[in-house]
């Protein structure tokens, strides 16, 4: 139900800026910079927002409603500060109080960094929820880490990928308030004394020896849609625990100072130390336990503080809900907090254990799911790791006695197991529900990776199809498009996408395709105006738009697609007579930065665009463009101009994705294989309005399971594939060094390290691939069809809305219930 708008009082906003400037920076506003305008204008919107942020968190103390925490390594929030105003309803009057003040919002806007909280569409996924929830007016809240310098900011230098600081809180970030009043010690390391209670025969475990950190939590505030609702997104960052003074001088203590200092710098430092080595997964461990502790204290607390300190009946008021198997330590460290600090025993703490935290799976990658060596979690985290060792041995006597004399059962369900502790099994044998992001995938779940499973205990298992926030991916990343709709069908889809399928009566009707499709011309041109300003690429807003943004896998195979571009260049160059609409290939992209082949596949689109860019025989019907540091900000757009929405993984390997639908919702066709959430897309809008290409999930994992596929016959027989291989090695592409891209041309033929040649299946998909560009280009030349096609995939993308995921969640997992909350 949507409140009606709060009066907005436009001379006392202007009056606050102009205050802020004052309080601020001791300037008028005309003498301040650009950055400091932007902190003015946000300070006077979080102003808006505060008494909703109290009256909610009031309203939940008075109701004592169900709360989830939803626990993630990653929150992708993306820019705030118009996102706020959006929800808030008051878009419009901010903006115009601001150009009676003389400042443009687009560029107040263009201030803020996007926060570096997250990298992929796992935590972007994570921030679509937490907007549902406020929306929905779920109580909820995000618990992640407040990373001082997220994964990295991508710079492009002689088309290398170079990571450099995201320095995002260098100016202060303006919507985060710090709470020092919930801090937390978090362990580390040590041993366990175990001390026997004379009296009531009890063991007590005691960690000794340790060292710790201290947790401190900043909220940011998460608004709804239309209501009142502000819930909070709590972000922990690291303190010493001794401050260092100058005491510690005489005392001889400096050494441990400098030591505790620098324990709670290096832990927030950044997301995803690289962990091809073992310092890195050391940090990626004490990161998740780090978070994971103060989050779980802080829920136990606030339970207890509403409950006369009893914990007993804690799973009807939490939920703890695990965004991929990065928080599992969540399992070991209820039951330690109930256990060590609550007195419970062991039976008693599982119980509520086993109904507090559930489970996300966000990736059929096994090697995604996390493994942990026993020498390093055990000596990192040795109270935890005695409770795992426990949960282990009773979940290995229920396997036993489910399935006796069965070893192979053991081998493949143990949480301990060969050396390893086994995140996934953890979550699995703890939670209470185990949920896939996309139809196909839940399937592959259940009768591929984790079978064993799902056949001991089925019941836990459901899929949850992810989705996106309309709010952010069209009202805001769209608003000529967003207009438009709501000129047409009303404003009901902001907060119920369903009603989007209004758009169907308009599909063929020539006037309104005329109009989205101008609307998507002006959206090329934006993209355009960015392309010129930070590639220095010229491009055609009338060419083809076809893009391919999201994280550097090679399951993802960006390859596939400049492999193909190079196919289509050669094309160009020996067949005079050869007619293809011409295209500008966008790529966005970063690459784990010890990912070495993903970052190879990045130099060779940057030099591939260098030298089909600087052709000029070709006449401009190629442009290939990579555009730096993907994010949220640039991604909406991206997603508002594409014609082509690239969403070729091989097929099995995307859990769901997402990207595919903010590209559907902004009426672009997908370009696919039947994996994900494509296989929904092409449901929901036919498959006569996407283009689907290459081998089906079952014909892949057939060959990973059989064999009997060879890219060296591929290679030796198609002529066209091998051009483009030995273009990767002939020096077309990388005059000064021949050499440069050898690893890709040996990954796409040769087995090495136990690795299949093509593990991927791109020389297999490739001809395939190379037929469904050119159906897009048929396809494309039919402008009515076209437009009737990129009509309907914004008018049928109503499933995709995370706030029917959400309404999923709460009805099979969460059980939540609305708070409402008014304002006086």
């Amino acid at each position: 139900m949507l409140q009606r708008k709060l009066k907005f009082d436009k001379e006392e906003f202007k009056k606050a800026v102009i205050g802020n400037s004052k309080l601020l920076y001791r300037k008028n506003l005309d003498e301040a910079t650009k950055q400091q305008r932007f902190q003015c204008v946000a300070y006077a919107v979080k102003d808006l927002i505060m008494d909703r942020w109290i009256a909610t968190h009031k309203q939940y103390d008075k109701e004592d409603p169900k709360i989830v925490y939803y626990m993630s390594m990653e929150f992708l929030m993306g820019r705030a500060l118009g996102n706020n105003m959006i929800n808030l309803m008051q878009y419009d009057e901010i903006k115009k109080a601001l150009e009676e003040l003389g400042l443009d919002i687009n560029e107040i806007e263009d201030q803020e960094p996007d926060p570096a909280l997250g990298n992929g569409g796992l935590g972007r996924l994570a921030a679509c929820f937490l907007d549902s929830l406020a929306t929905l007016e779920y109580p909820s809240y995000g618990c992640g880490i407040r990373y001082r310098y997220g994964m990295f900011k991508q710079e492009i230098k002689d088309g290398y990928q170079i990571e450099t600081p995201d320095d995002w809180l260098r100016d202060g970030y303006p919507f985060e308030i710090k709470r020092p009043e919930y801090r937390y010690e978090v362990k580390f390391g040590g041993y366990v004394r175990i001390e026997k209670d004379e009296k009531t025969g009890r063991e007590n475990f005691i960690q000794q020896d340790y060292r710790s950190v201290i947790a401190v939590p900043y909220d940011l505030p998460i608004l709804g849609y239309g209501n009142n609702t502000v819930n909070s997104l709590r972000i922990w960052d690291a303190e010493p625990v001794v401050k260092f003074n100058l005491n510690s001088f005489d005392k001889g203590d400096y050494q441990k100072a400098i030591e505790e200092e620098n324990l709670a710098k290096n832990l927030v430092e950044v997301l995803y130390p690289n962990d091809n080595h073992y310092a890195g997964k050391e940090l990626r461990l004490k990161q998740q336990y780090f978070f994971v502790s103060a989050s779980v204290q802080r829920a136990v607390d606030r339970y207890k503080s509403m409950h006369n300190g009893d914990v007993s009946k804690l799973y009807e008021k939490v939920t703890f809900q695990l965004n991929d198997t990065h928080p599992t330590v969540t399992v070991a460290e209820l039951m330690r907090i109930l256990m060590d600090e609550n007195g419970l025993d062991w039976d008693q703490a599982w119980d509520i254990t086993s109904k507090t935290v559930a489970y996300t799976n966000h990736t059929i990658m096994s090697e995604a799911l996390e493994k942990w060596p026993i020498e390093l979690f055990s000596r990192l985290l040795p109270r935890i790791y005695q409770i795992v060792e426990e949960i282990n041995r009773r979940f290995i006597e229920e396997i036993k006695a489910k399935y006796p004399g069965d070893q192979e059962k053991i081998r493949k369900m143990a949480i301990i197991y060969d050396g390893q502790v086994k995140m996934a099994h953890l979550a699995i044998c703890a939670g209470y529900s185990v949920n896939g992001v996309a139809k196909l995938h839940t399937e592959i779940l259940k009768k591929q990776e984790l079978k064993d499973f799902y056949e001991m205990m089925p019941e836990k298992f459901n899929n949850k199809t992810n989705g996106i926030t309309q709010r952010r991916f069209l009202l805001h990343g769209n608003p000529l498009l967003a207009e438009w709709i709501t000129d047409k069908i009303g404003d009901g889809w902001i907060t119920d996408l369903k009603q989007i399928d209004k758009l169907s009566l308009y599909v063929d009707d020539l006037k309104a395709q005329q109009e989205f499709m101008n609307i998507k011309y002006k959206n090329k041109v934006r993209l355009a105006k960015y392309i010129k300003e930070n590639n220095g690429i010229e491009v055609d807003p009338n060419s083809i738009f076809d893009v391919q943004v999201k994280r550097l896998h090679e399951y993802k195979r960006q390859l596939l697609n400049i492999l193909h571009v190079m196919y289509l260049y050669n094309k160009l160059k020996t067949d005079p007579t050869f007619d293809m609409t011409p295209r500008t290939f966008i790529f966005g992209a970063k690459a784990a930065a010890g990912y070495r082949i993903a970052k190879q596949t990045i130099k060779l689109i940057n030099n591939v665009a260098d030298v089909i860019n600087n052709d000029e025989s070709i006449r401009g019907k190629i442009k290939v463009v990579f555009i730096e540091n993907y994010r949220v900000s640039n991604g909406e757009i991206i997603f508002a101009a594409a014609d082509v929405s690239e969403q070729i993984s091989t097929a099995s390997k995307e859990a769901s994705g997402t990207g595919n639908m903010k590209f559907m919702l902004n009426g672009a066709i997908t370009l696919g294989t039947m994996d994900g959430a494509n296989v929904e897309i092409v449901q929901e809008v036919g498959e006569e309005n996407a283009v689907i290409f290459g081998l089906s999930s079952d014909e892949v994992i057939k060959y990973e399971n059989e064999g009997g596929y060879d890219p060296m016959e591929i290679f030796n027989n198609d002529q066209d594939v091998r051009e483009v291989l030995m273009e990767l090695i002939n020096g077309k592409y990388s005059d000064d060094d021949p050499e440069e891209f050898r690893d890709i041309y040996n990954s796409l033929l040769n087995f090495k390290d136990g690795r299949r040649a093509d593990t991927y299946f791109i020389l297999k998909d490739f001809k395939s691939y190379a037929k469904a560009q050119e159906e897009i280009d048929r396809r494309y030349k039919d402008k009515k069809g076209w437009a009737k096609s990129v009509m309907l995939n914004t008018a049928k993308s109503g499933k995709f809305s995370s706030d029917r995921t959400i309404e999923e969640y709460v009805k099979d997992i969460w059980k939540l219930k609305k708070v409402h909350v008014e304002l006086k």
